[in-house]
């Protein structure tokens, strides 16, 4: 027997819900081979096609029990993509089967009790060679609620043609930045968007904190996040270091500033060096990979971790076939299928060995294995949206944050995150 998880979310408007539902997703699936019982699964686009070729192996592979039909979310606007979701898990949509979810929103989704425990053979199947952290991000209070099916991290890319080494430690880089002039440019991601809070919470961790140290139970010690905040600003007020467009920077623009030519550093997603290669060729040849910088000298760095898991919908009307659809979606095969196509990093730490991966991260797969089990989840709450919207709109833009006195800011960002923790709005 799958329980369900408990509930606590907020009352929310039925019929206001239903009647936005025509507007909550577009279908983008081709006809999927196979018969039987059809299985819908909500998931944000991927531009290779990853996500209805495995749609269609796993459907022919079904020996005629299901087929999987494709809704597609909002392909690059992650909060548009949740509010879809919301929206008709809400109303208690059972058109919904399989829902692919961003790494941040299981616990909300869990606690709010729209997705199904797995459990027994079906959660030793989902976890199986999985990263640890990975593992984390598809649990609540204990509890195993969805099936990693990719996941992503950072790495440090910078020129070999400007620096001779690259550097270990932020203090490091934004000195090599100062040294370097008009090449020197950092890319990140300060946007007031998710990117903001990735970075900020990579920050935190690896100056020796956390943001929550419960569901409900704030951390955020002082002088570590303190810390954390000072190299942000001093990042974003360098006329070195920062990028022109830094307050609106994103992962795309970050990839464009370093193709440009004048960044010798850029913090970022496995992507970039595929769009190097086909933007700026000469850049490529002369970009390295390293590990994600410390905030202090011999500390672990942690850097930001993302990815999707699979969700069994609470209101599904055939789950058992809905978990043995959604575990073919996240095998090894389909994990591959995710690197070749759309270079999404696999999940299960024995296919970085696999040739798939060595081709699509030449020199460089070790080093995202690496980081993808030193990387740090971004909190588990039911009240994450709310979290993540209070440190964007505290810290944005970064170069409000005084390098020489953070403390100010601190206390700001404290006094924001313990109102948003308590309110845990679903909408």
């Amino acid at each position: 027997m799958r329980s369900r998880g408990r509930s606590r979310c907020a009352p929310i408007a039925i019929a206001a819900l239903v009647a936005a539902l025509g507007l909550a997703s577009c279908s983008g699936s081709d006809d999927t081979a196979g018969s039987g019982t059809e299985l819908t699964w909500f998931m944000q686009n991927q531009p290779g096609g990853s996500v209805q070729e495995i749609a269609k192996r796993c459907s022919e592979e079904s020996d005629g029990r299901y087929s999987i039909k494709v809704e597609l979310l909002a392909a690059f606007d992650a909060n548009q993509a949740r509010e879809q979701l919301v929206r008709r898990l809400g109303a208690e949509d059972s058109s919904m089967d399989i829902i692919g979810m961003d790494v941040i929103w299981t616990s909300e989704f869990a606690n709010a009790g729209w997705i199904r425990e797995w459990t027994g053979d079906d959660a030793q199947a989902a976890t199986a060679d999985v990263f640890d952290s990975v593992v984390e991000t598809a649990s609540h209070e204990g509890k195993l609620y969805g099936a990693p099916l990719n996941s992503n991290t950072q790495v440090l890319w910078y020129r070999e043609d400007l620096v001779d080494q690259p550097p270990a430690t932020w203090d490091e880089m934004l000195a090599e930045s100062e040294r370097l002039g008009d090449k020197g440019l950092i890319q990140v991601q300060a946007n007031r968007y998710e990117g903001l809070t990735a970075w900020f919470n990579s920050m935190v961790e690896s100056a020796g904190t956390k943001i929550l140290s419960g569901p409900e139970e704030l951390d955020l010690a002082q002088a570590p996040t303190e810390r954390a905040l000072s190299l942000m600003g001093e990042l974003a007020n360098s006329p070195t270091a920062a990028p022109p467009d830094i307050d609106t920077s994103d992962e795309g623009s970050a990839a464009l500033g370093f193709e440009a030519g004048n960044s010798a550093f850029m913090l970022n997603y496995t992507f970039a060096y595929a769009s190097a290669n086909t933007n700026a060729p000469d850049i490529a040849k002369n970009m390295g990979a390293a590990k994600w910088p410390a905030v202090d000298e011999g500390e672990p760095s942690h850097p930001p971790l993302g990815g999707f898991n699979l969700g069994i919908s609470q209101y599904s009307e055939n789950p058992e076939l809905a978990f043995e659809a959604a575990t073919c979606l996240t095998n090894e095969q389909s994990q591959l299928t995710f690197v070749e196509l759309d270079g999404l990093p696999p999940a299960r730490e024995g296919l970085y060995t696999d040739k798939v991966v060595k081709k699509a991260y030449p020199q460089f797969a070790q080093l995202v294995r690496q980081s993808i089990d030193d990387a740090a989840p971004r909190p588990r709450t039911p009240a994450y949206t709310d979290l993540s919207f209070a440190i964007q709109r505290m810290i944005h833009p970064v170069s409000s944050i005084d390098p020489q006195d953070p403390a100010a800011k601190y206390d700001e960002l404290r006094s924001a995150l313990e109102d948003a923790i308590e309110r845990e709005g679903l909408l």
